[in-house]
């Protein structure tokens, strides 16, 4: 009983599975990871909160209390959770719509935003929905992802060269409004972006723990200070409060909520779906845990409670962030929690330090994490080897860049819906023939050579026969019969491949069966999976076709029509559907 609960509690804390066995070995890496973690996610917090259209400081706030909440609650030990780009510009996407009246109110959304992000999520985790994921294909994914990321990176134009540029998530708005602004760029302001950029960029080309980030912070305070910039018009974050954050509360208005859901449901399924793709990468490395959805799902779901009641925003497991985090060193989550201590002192005692740091160099750190989101081998890759995928990542691609975020990606879903459909309703259909001196049956489409008897139709089904494929399947069935000049006096269905038979399916297979036999064609089944079995003795479908019309295999069902040519009766085959007590 109390290794039950031991377990049970464990399952639902996962810090304790590892938290007792903590070697003094695995600090050194934890160490080094979490203040390398730290140290990125300074500037990056503070870009990716101005990107969702609130302060820098809420982008810090969202990287102390949710980063300590996941290393309680997370399964995956090197998930590095905070803001991310995609999900900022989603948070800016959905508020958007509410026309908030001042920042505080704005604030009050997002903080709204991401309690209802953490209750869909630690809903999902607690019903064990973690499946629902799956319905973003990895095509949709990708064309979401390419999509909004040139939809940030435009995005932050704005703070790149100074120009004014409305806040728009189509592409066509913002080409635009770039177009006829493009005179007026501030050129000390583009040069410390550029060099920014360059810093970001290349940094890592020096080491790979390089603090690229971090130093492009640094020499933007630097030039600004130094050369007092500001008088020239360079824009500068100004103050940023110090302090812990104080605790918040997220709106309950139901009209706000009505608003913010269908957002919400974006960002939680995105996010996971980005989160727990790295967790799961990154654990094939390590091998030495075991990742759990739902524990995903609901360690994301307390992380984002902890940002909507301490002044944060939505957050989730981020790629770049999470991969560094592995590189530095992590094992546990311990690094997580050094991250976020490392936070905790700068915002007690640095947040000074940032008051000359120039907003190019926020858009610039937003810029680089952006563009290697951008895939431009996948849709090669794709076309090459499956254009049904293809169409799906155009599609999603376009549909975002041009209709919006919000629009892209349940767009995406619907279309994964409907390739997944349409693939179910016309189930892969062979005709088999013998393999010359042997009992051995094959495609006639796909092996040369075989023996085929013109008034013998051997029939496979690679999938269930139901609703929605039935109609496609007779289709099948008629066309091939018609090949043959309807001299078909045997359809042998083998079995062997249908995995289930709805209502639907057993209606229309049993009229199937009497039309054929109507015609002077008659019909067997081999190889029959026990459940299936149940099914059509449940609908009396074996009864239809004949006890002495079923058989185990293939090759008995070809001796059973060749006697039939000669003796008119099957009476000589003992067929195992009566034998009810076999169970296959």
């Amino acid at each position: 009983m109390n290794n039950t609960f031991a377990n049970k509690l464990k399952g639902f804390l996962p810090i304790l599975e590892w938290l007792p066995n903590y070697k003094k070995t695995d600090l050194q890496g934890d160490l080094s990871a979490g203040l390398t973690v730290g140290i990125m996610l300074i500037p990056q917090g503070m870009a990716y909160a101005m990107l969702a259209g609130l302060e820098p400081i809420h982008g810090l706030y969202a990287v102390t209390v949710p980063l300590l909440l996941y290393a309680i609650f997370g399964t995956s030990r090197q998930l590095a959770v905070g803001p991310v780009a995609m999900v900022s510009l989603l948070t800016a996407s959905g508020i958007a719509s509410l026309n908030a009246d001042s920042p505080e109110q704005y604030l009050i959304y997002a903080l709204t935003l991401a309690f209802l992000v953490g209750l869909i999520q630690f809903g999902m985790g607690a019903l064990r929905l973690g499946f629902v994921v799956n319905f973003l294909s990895h095509p949709v994914i990708s064309g979401f992802t390419s999509a909004a990321a040139i939809i940030i990176g435009l995005s932050q134009i704005k703070h790149l060269f100074r120009i004014n540029l409305p806040n728009s998530e189509h592409i066509q708005e913002m080409a635009v409004a770039i177009f006829q602004n493009i005179g007026e760029i501030h050129w000390i302001t583009f040069g410390i972006g550029v060099i920014g950029i360059i810093i970001i960029k290349y940094g890592k080309k020096i080491h790979k723990s390089f603090p690229a980030p971090l130093v492009a912070v640094v020499m933007g305070i630097a030039l600004v200070a130094g050369f007092d910039l500001t008088q020239y018009g360079v824009k500068i974050v100004g103050d940023v409060p110090s302090g812990l954050p104080t605790l918040s509360s997220p709106s309950f208005d139901m009209e706000s909520w009505k608003t913010l859901l269908p957002i919400a449901f974006t960002i939680s399924l995105v996010g996971f779906a980005e989160s727990f793709a790295v967790a799961k990468t990154i654990q094939a490395k390590h091998k030495n845990y075991r990742l759990n959805a739902n524990q995903e799902l609901i360690a994301l779901g307390m992380a984002n409670f902890g940002s909507a009641f301490f002044r944060g925003y939505p957050v989730t497991g981020g790629f770049s962030r999470t991969a560094v985090n592995n590189d530095a060193g992590a094992k546990t989550t311990m690094a997580s929690i050094i991250s976020a201590i490392l936070i905790v002192l700068t915002l007690l005692f640095f947040t000074d330090l940032f008051y000359n740091l120039p907003s190019a160099i926020l858009a610039a750190v937003v810029l680089v994490a952006v563009s290697g989101l951008i895939d431009f081998k996948e849709p090669v890759h794709l076309w090459h080897k499956d254009k049904f995928d293809f169409t799906m990542l155009v599609a999603t691609f376009i549909i975002t860049l041009t209709l919006g975020i919000e629009t892209g990606i349940i767009s995406g879903m619907v279309l994964s819906l409907l390739v997944v459909i349409y693939k179910a309703s016309r189930p892969h259909m062979a005709q088999l023939g013998r393999v010359p001196g042997t009992n051995i049956y094959r495609n006639i489409n796909r092996f040369s050579d075989l023996d085929v008897k013109e008034n013998l139709l051997m029939v496979r089904i690679d999938g269930p026969i139901y609703f929605a494929n039935v109609e496609y399947i007779k289709d099948k069935l008629d066309k091939w019969i018609q090949e043959r000049n309807d001299q078909v006096k045997m359809i042998v269905f083998n079995m062997e491949s249908v995995t289930n038979i709805d209502s639907t399916g057993a209606h229309e297979l049993n009229e199937w069966i009497n039309t054929w036999r109507k015609a002077g064609t008659d019909i067997c089944m081999t190889s029959i999976k026990g459940p299936v079995r149940d099914v059509l003795n449940r609908w009396a479908i074996l009864e239809c076709v004949g006890a002495d019309h079923v058989f185990v295999d293939d090759n008995s069902a070809v001796a059973a029509y060749e006697h039939t040519m000669d003796t008119k009766t099957l009476e000589k085959y003992t067929p195992y559907a009566i034998q009810s007590n076999i169970k296959k």
